[in-house]
């Protein structure tokens, strides 16, 4: 059984290490923040360049590629939160240790990676703020659904996460999850251009992508205002998503820790 207590001091302690690394490279915060901020300004005047006329799925193109690479940049790093937590432990050696403790190696694993979500999280909203405050990109939210698609888009993130960190721990290779959603999968979400621009084939693949569903629902609810009826059909699709992958990606997770354990790989990276 679970001590929640514990499990709370513990998350305080992860949160307070990163908080501290965090403020000791805060030269490093600084540039991110300047890159978003001219990477914002490239979309604006790229959207100026293209015109008004251009209005994927009824609104402006600015607002439609900040939702969308800020939402799809939030994920990517979300999974790649959890692959980082195992290659730390393997490249300093702490993997072994740290699986062998009485908490559950899922939960140690969570831990470590939820406190870069709330990094990941903070940077979201201040990309969002930055392109409303600075470039004027209209938004009409219907909060409950953002909060609604923000959550299981969120759980889907852990998921894939969980699988590269499987992944990584069966045959070092977790980097090719980050690598194929940030190099090979993006322009199939929707995350620049609306999918319906895609051949009919490859529209078709991108239906089987759960952050195609992701991006479409927090657009609709951000940008739009959309109501729960218009909402329903993305929110029931993540929902099955995530039914599915979660617990799929945790059981294949035990199953390669275990078989480390065996092999005597845990370390290898």
């Amino acid at each position: 059984m679970l001590n929640w207590a514990s499990l709370l001091d513990k998350l305080l302690v992860i949160v307070r290490r990163d908080l501290l690394t965090s403020i000791r490279y805060r030269t490093g915060f600084i540039l991110t923040a300047a890159g978003a901020l001219a990477e914002l300004a490239a979309f604006y005047y790229l959207s100026r360049a293209i015109g008004p006329g251009f209005r994927p799925e009824g609104v402006d193109y600015f607002p439609f590629l900040l939702v969308g690479t800020g939402f799809y940049t939030f994920l990517v790093m979300g999974v790649h939160a959890f692959l980082a937590t195992v290659q730390e432990a393997q490249q300093n050696g702490t993997l072994e240790v740290l699986m062998t403790t009485a908490t559950p190696s899922q939960i140690l694993v969570f831990l470590s990676a939820i406190s870069a979500f709330a990094g990941n999280t903070v940077s979201l909203f201040f990309y969002l703020l930055a392109g409303l405050l600075l470039f004027g990109a209209p938004l009409h939210p219907n909060i409950t659904g953002c909060v609604v698609i923000f959550v299981l888009s969120l759980t889907i993130a852990i998921a894939l996460g969980i699988f590269a960190a499987a992944l990584q721990l069966a045959i070092q290779k977790g980097s090719a999850v980050v690598w194929a959603l940030g190099s090979g999968v993006w322009f199939l979400t929707g995350t620049m251009f609306p999918v319906t621009t895609l051949p009919a084939g490859l529209r078709f693949i991108s239906g089987f992508i759960p952050i195609t569903h992701s991006l479409e629902g927090m657009r609709s609810a951000l940008l739009r205002g959309a109501p729960f009826s218009v909402l329903a059909h993305e929110i029931v699709v993540l929902t099955l998503f995530s039914l599915v992958l979660l617990p799929l990606s945790l059981a294949i997770f035990s199953y390669t820790l275990r078989r480390s354990r065996l092999e005597g790989t845990l370390s290898f990276y």
